[in-house]
């Protein structure tokens, strides 16, 4: 009897164990339920919409106007391009780099109107698809139904298909959620607002975000697509238009070093002596290097080339390779530099050659990369110079 007594004794004492562990491994603030996953994604959600306030990033966005074509099906008919930053704290707010400024247009808070009367593109439009809804994303105005699990790269996902509730109101969001399985934010939605008008259209839209550092996820690209939109009784409207986010931490890193480093200016090294030394010539090469330098340090800044890296070691070894087959000697050696937009661009600034983000993604092999930073380099070595004076002044 003793030794049955011990026996259970021990099977119990060991199923404690066991719940014990398992509830151990369970965090306490882990949702058990799908409501309570709900609950989460809701709470991050709106936290993200006030937490990007705080963020100014670069905006870019590409529109392709198609036309139908008998023996190719749809082909482009004229494109639109705006590249500007965005300002949050004022909402959906944007200032414009390009010369197409947007100084005068409508300004939208909320979701509102993609095109004016006279159905011209506005960029806000596009920027408002990286949120899902501003008004009130919570269970009160939208139904969740979940609907699987799935992959999204290496992310693991959970799926659920959101629709506004009855009475929510024109502009919700229609559409399908990608919530990852660790701390529930949304990576990805797909879907559309609901409720076109008259002098309003919603288009179909998938946006996709980024995981900038633990517990951060924010809006890295959006892509729509529109067919046969019926507007003004007889015409139709076709395009395809991609939208893409990135330097969200430009020009706050030093305003925060300010605030927490003490910082010791260096001291001022005094080159008269050495510059009374040049000949004009090398006085000369000497200033157009410094502006150069300085073109590319502002760019840089303010987000629109990217920091040094890897791929620049990759281009400027084309670029040796070049020099040595071509018998070349230059001085001072060229360096190569990476435009962060999507347009197909390459230029030259003084002994730098830069090339766009989106030209090295579209050139097939290095035999076309060499093509072109041997036509940038043909500026170099004809000296084609960088005039200071004019900030205009790039070679092509």
């Amino acid at each position: 009897m003793r030794k049955l007594a011990a026996i259970i004794l021990g099977l119990i004492s060991s199923g404690l164990g066991t719940t014990a562990a398992a509830a151990a491994a369970t965090p306490a603030d882990q949702p058990r339920t799908m409501d309570e996953v709900v609950d989460r994604v809701v709470v991050n959600e709106n936290h993200l919409n006030q937490e990007i306030r705080k963020y100014a990033p670069l905006i870019e966005t590409y529109i392709q106007n198609l036309k139908p074509d008998k023996q190719l099906g749809f082909v482009p008919a004229g494109d639109k391009y705006f590249l500007g930053r965005a300002d949050f704290s004022r909402g959906v707010a944007l200032v414009s780099l390009t010369d197409a400024d947007t100084k005068g247009k409508k300004i939208f808070s909320g979701i509102g109107n993609f095109f004016s009367f006279a159905m011209q593109y506005l960029p806000d439009g596009f920027l408002q698809m990286i949120f899902i809804d501003t008004n009130g994303f919570d269970k009160q105005h939208y139904k969740f139904e979940y609907v699987r699990r799935e992959f999204l790269g290496e992310v693991r996902c959970l799926v659920f298909d959101v629709s506004p509730q009855a009475g929510a109101g024109k502009g919700r969001f229609l559409g399908r959620i990608w919530v990852e399985d660790q701390d529930f934010h949304i990576v990805r939605f797909n879907g559309a607002y609901g409720g076109n008008g008259h002098t309003s259209w919603y288009f179909h839209f998938d946006s996709w975000r980024t995981n900038a550092q633990p517990g951060l996820w924010l809006p890295s690209f959006v892509y729509s697509e529109e067919k046969d939109l019926h507007y003004a009784l007889t015409k139709k409207l076709d395009f395809k238009a991609q939208t893409r986010l990135w330097g969200y931490n430009v020009g706050h890193a030093a305003q925060e070093q300010e605030l927490s480093k003490i910082l010791v200016e260096t001291p001022v090294q005094d080159d008269t002596k050495t510059a009374n030394d040049l000949s004009p010539v090398q006085a000369q090469r000497s200033w157009d290097r410094q502006a150069e330098e300085n073109v590319a340090d502002r760019l840089q800044r303010i987000g629109l080339m990217s920091p040094k890296g890897e791929v620049d070691k990759i281009l400027e070894t084309v670029v040796n390779n070049l020099e040595v087959t071509n018998n070349l000697d230059i001085d001072p050696e060229v360096h190569c530099r990476v435009l962060m937009t999507t347009t197909l661009e390459s230029f030259t600034l003084g002994h730098t050659i830069v090339l766009s983000r989106g030209l090295i993604d579209v050139l097939p092999d290095e035999a076309s990369l060499a093509t072109v930073i041997a036509h940038e380099l043909g500026h170099v070595v004809l000296a084609h110079r960088m005039d200071s004076t004019l900030p205009s002044s790039i070679n092509c």
